[in-house]
């Protein structure tokens, strides 16, 4: 009808328009949310939040928390320290860490297959101020164990949940899986699992004073050592793993299997990093996290 009529008038052009507009929506299918198109394979699965902590003027400790979709309570925290150089620098958009600078390492690219219904992890940058390495001295420092310390009781309160706090270092991360329980409280770390630990200082491509003759008999809570056979790196060789677990009785999981190894033996795509068989060697964490690390092992995987 026209104006004045009892019902309202669409002029043509305009009703030609909204059709048009209706046709387009039709076509294009339903509107994917942020999140879900922009996922990263590392984050898939995941919900994540960024964590700062401001230590002094101008500087920062930040980590990544990290829980599996679906499961809101968990009840075991994980803690990790990646490998050289263990600086992060991580950009979480909507609920996933979309980028960093080490998102190849092996703790972070494989994190989803450790995160569960009673696992969350929590990644581990280095302090701002630190620069573009996150050197030996620093991570054996008591002031390491201080700054992961505040990052870990934010983390926390975030999940009341948690009952237990696990350490997991890789690398050049296991520096401070070694060192920061040595600082800590009683009660404060349930348990500490070093991957792919420095075994020989001297010959790495760092030079690792801190780790020369440490002695894990310092450590007073469960911990385990996981170590590939065939690990290439000059800095880390089985030999010595094995050494090191017989003198401290401290449980070896050897592990064997291999995916499409590449690059430099000391880092993320070959043994060193699990390369291929980081789904099965994060299944073994969460179960020792979940049930404890039992006793020296070998474990032949097949790669993915």
């Amino acid at each position: 009808m026209r104006p004045g009529g009892s019902r309202s008038y669409i002029p043509l052009r305009l009703r030609w328009r909204l059709w048009l507009a209706c046709l387009a929506l039709a076509l294009a299918g339903p509107t994917l949310p942020f999140a879900a198109e922009n996922i990263p394979s590392h984050a898939v699965g995941l919900s994540e939040r960024l964590i700062t902590v401001p230590l002094s003027a101008g500087v920062v400790q930040q980590g990544v928390l990290s829980t599996k979709n679906g499961a809101p309570a968990p009840t075991h925290l994980v803690v990790l320290f990646p490998g050289a150089p263990s600086v992060v620098r991580p950009v979480v958009e909507g609920e996933s860490m979309v980028r960093s600078s080490l998102t190849a390492n092996f703790l972070i690219r494989a994190r989803r297959h450790l995160a569960g219904q009673s696992v969350a992890t929590l990644i581990v940058d280095c302090r701002s101020d630190k620069g573009s390495e996150c050197s030996a001295t620093y991570q054996s420092s008591e002031q390491r164990y201080h700054d992961v310390a505040q990052l870990i009781g934010i983390a926390r309160q975030r999940l009341p949940s948690v009952t237990s706090v696990w350490l997991v270092g890789t690398s050049l991360g296991t520096i401070s899986s070694a060192y920061l329980p040595t600082y800590a409280p009683a009660g404060m770390f349930a348990g500490v699992i070093h991957t792919a630990t420095i075994t020989d200082p001297r010959r790495f491509r760092f030079q690792f004073q801190s780790m020369i003759d440490f002695n894990y008999l310092r450590i007073p809570i469960p911990q385990a050592f996981v170590h590939h056979m065939n690990d290439p790196c000059t800095g880390t060789p089985f030999r010595l793993a094995q050494q090191i677990s017989e003198a401290a009785g401290v449980p070896l999981i050897s592990v064997t299997g291999v995916g499409d190894r590449r690059g430099d033996p000391c880092e993320a795509y070959t043994e060193h990093g699990f390369i291929g068989v980081e789904r099965s060697v994060m299944v073994e964490i969460q179960k020792m996290v979940v049930g404890g690390v039992g006793v020296s092992r070998r474990l032949d995987f097949i790669a993915d």
